[in-house]
């Protein structure tokens, strides 16, 4: 008879307040073979606040590739597991992800007991737009890969949500005044405690107030997407350069139609294809 696989729970914990702790998650830490930790000295503590008595094992960026397999293994047999991060939910900017992917490869059953997520609560309060957002969890430690990502940040009009340790905060507020230029941002920190603090302040304030300062503990960057008007404005005059008839060739020589090609030109400098089609038949008249 074939032994039925176990389930991987991802169990979301406090980012701050205990109060946040669902029952379910309770439950479930409860219940299931075995708790895989980020930290099991920090999930212990969580455990013994709750009077939850289980087997714990570590598993941590250093170990999520080798300890992902044994816990496939565990899952495979029949064992049902719990993972859980430091704080918040797991496989979010977390080892967490790699062992989903095995899981879901290996055809193993994950479901997801939702609960606190750090950048969600920091969003929300953050008082810039929520509608449609872009979350980059920590940037890369490696120069030239953070310094690709800051420059495809520089044109993103989502409010941008990235996480950024305190020995990093005033290099990377820097580097995003540089990059992205003076927006508004919300620095968040200590987040659902007694002594939660959201900072609201534009880049080159929220710079000089690290300077400072010098805060302590991880944040959460909430900054206001790029204008798109701007954006707009910034792509119209990459045409300033050509003349409408140099515009319409580059189009053209594509393999676009000509009708095709003057309504490209029109959205690309924020005029009618009327305009477009007076300003190629004025360029004919001055050629003759």
């Amino acid at each position: 008879m074939a032994i039925e696989k176990g389930t991987l729970y991802l169990c979301a914990t406090p980012v701050g307040n205990l109060g946040d702790m669902t029952k379910r998650v309770r439950d479930t830490l409860e219940s299931v073979d075995i708790i895989a930790a980020e930290d099991t000295r920090n999930t212990l503590k969580l455990l013994n606040h709750f009077n939850i008595q289980n087997r714990l094992t570590s598993y941590h960026e250093h170990n999520k590739y080798d300890k992902a397999d044994l816990l496939i293994k565990d899952l495979l047999e029949g064992k049902d597991i719990a993972l859980v991060t430091d704080a918040g939910t797991p496989a979010i900017s977390d080892p967490g992800e790699v062992l989903v992917k095995k899981c879901i490869d290996e055809g193993i059953r994950v479901t997801s007991l939702p609960g606190p997520t750090a950048f969600v609560t920091a969003l929300t309060l953050s008082g810039l737009s929520t509608r449609r957002f872009i979350f980059e969890g920590f940037l890369p430690s490696d120069k030239k890969e953070r310094t690709a990502i800051l420059e495809e940040l520089a044109d993103e009009t989502r409010t941008i949500i990235l996480y950024e340790a305190p020995h990093r905060l005033k290099e990377t507020l820097q580097l995003l005044l540089d990059t992205l230029g003076n927006r508004k941002t919300a620095l968040c920190r200590e987040l659902t405690k007694v002594h939660e603090e959201i900072l609201r302040f534009d880049l080159k304030s929220a710079a000089a107030y690290c300077e400072d300062t010098d805060p302590k503990g991880e944040f959460v960057l909430v900054i206001e997407g790029k204008d798109p008007s701007l954006l707009m404005e910034e792509e119209r005059k990459k045409w300033e350069d050509i003349s409408p008839s140099e515009h319409m060739k580059i189009y053209l020589s594509s393999g676009m139609d000509k009708k095709s090609a003057m309504k490209q030109v029109a959205k690309d400098r924020g005029v009618s294809k009327r305009d477009i089609y007076n300003l190629l038949v004025r360029e004919d008249e001055n050629e003759e």
